[in-house]
């Protein structure tokens, strides 16, 4: 019973390890409000592209807010996405052992 139990943990191990790869190629894209600024960035929160309009290139302390807006909304949007997906193979792979009911 324990060598199962340690099989199933290896290969839940190795499917969320899979599963934070493939984090890398889901695309997670925010703007502002008034799409002056576009940002896309993958579910495990790395860069991809930001897109600035002129208009934000006249007012640095402006486009330093749209930055740090943008940016917190995607990567808030991002840290959700890769979770869910983690906690979902996590929890599809864990043996259901009473009082254990970690990944509600």
């Amino acid at each position: 019973m324990f060598g199962d139990l340690m099989g199933k943990l290896k290969e839940t191990q190795e499917k969320v390890e899979a599963t934070k790869k493939r984090m890398d190629t889901v695309l997670i894209d925010e703007k502002s409000t008034d799409n002056l600024l576009k940002v896309t960035l993958t579910a495990n929160r790395e860069i991809k592209s930001i897109t600035i309009d002129d208009a934000l290139l006249e007012d640095k302390e402006q486009l330093e807010d749209y930055l740090i807006l943008v940016l917190n909304k995607a990567i808030t949007k991002a840290t959700n996405v890769n979770e869910a997906e983690v906690a979902a193979v996590a929890k599809d792979g864990m043996p259901n052992i009473p009082g254990m009911d970690m990944f509600k």
